[in-house]
C-alpha cells in the first residue's frame, strides 16, 4: 500500500510541475496542432524520458552532482545562448508573409523523439526542482532512501509527466482549433516563452549560480 502511495504521489508533484507553461509543453501543443498527434507524443516521451533520468540525479546522485557543478554551470549558459537563439528564430518566423511557417525548433527533419530528448537535456531547472521535492520527501520520511521506493517514485513522476504532457497536447490542440489561433500567433508565444525561460535561467546563472 505504501509503494503504491509513493508511486501517486510521484505522479501528483510531476504533473502540477508539468502545469505552468513553459518551452516543452508549449512545443508538444504546436507539434499537435502544425503537425499532428503523433510527432507530438514522440516529443512528449522523449521529454518525460530525460526528467526521469534527472529525478534519479536528484535523489541518488547528489554527490556526484555537487562534485561536477562545473558541467551545469556550463550546460546552464549553453540553455541560455540557444533559448535566445530560438526566441529570436519564433519571432522572426512569426513575421514571415507565410502564415504556415514554422519556428525554427520545428522547421527541421529532426525525428521528434530526439528533439524531446534534446530540449528537455538543455532545460537544467529540472533538477532544482527535484533536489527540492525529493529533500523534502525524504526529510518528512514519505519518501525511504529504498531502491524500491526510488523505482517506484521514478515510474509515478514519469507518469506524471506524460499525464502533463497530454494536457498540453489534447487539451491545448483544441483550445488552438476552437480559437482558431494562426500559426504566426503561436510563432510569436513560442518565441515569447523561449525569451521568457532564457532571461530566468540567465538570472540564474549571474545571482543564482550554486542551483545550475
Amino acid at each position: 500500500m505504501h509503494l503504491l502511495f509513493v508511486l501517486l504521489m510521484g505522479m501528483l508533484v510531476s504533473f502540477l510541475g508539468a502545469l505552468p507553461l513553459g518551452n516543452l509543453n508549449l512545443a508538444a501543443t504546436q507539434l499537435s496542432v502544425q503537425e499532428n498527434f503523433s510527432n507530438a507524443w514522440k516529443f512528449g516521451i522523449g521529454a518525460a524520458i530525460v526528467e526521469v533520468i534527472y529525478l534519479r540525479f536528484a535523489i541518488t546522485g547528489v554527490d556526484w552532482v555537487m562534485q561536477h557543478q562545473t558541467l551545469f554551470t556550463i550546460l546552464g549558459w549553453i540553455t541560455v545562448i540557444i533559448f535566445f537563439i530560438l526566441g529570436f528564430a519564433g519571432f522572426m518566423a512569426a513575421r514571415k508573409k507565410k502564415k504556415d511557417k514554422k519556428g525554427i525548433l520545428l522547421n527541421n527533419t529532426i525525428n521528434r523523439f530526439f528533439l524531446g530528448i534534446t530540449m528537455s537535456a538543455l532545460n537544467p531547472a529540472q533538477l532544482p526542482f527535484w533536489f527540492v521535492w525529493s529533500t523534502y520527501l525524504l526529510n518528512n520520511k514519505i519518501l525511504q532512501p529504498v531502491s524500491t521506493e526510488y523505482n517506484y517514485f521514478t515510474v509515478g513522476a514519469g507518469m506524471g509527466t506524460l499525464a502533463g504532457m497530454a494536457l498540453y497536447i489534447h487539451g491545448g490542440n483544441w483550445l488552438i482549433l476552437k480559437l482558431k489561433t494562426s500559426n504566426k500567433t503561436l510563432n510569436y508565444v513560442m518565441g515569447a516563452i523561449f525569451i521568457l525561460t532564457a532571461l530566468i535561467q540567465l538570472y540564474k546563472m549571474i545571482f543564482e549560480p550554486a542551483m545550475v
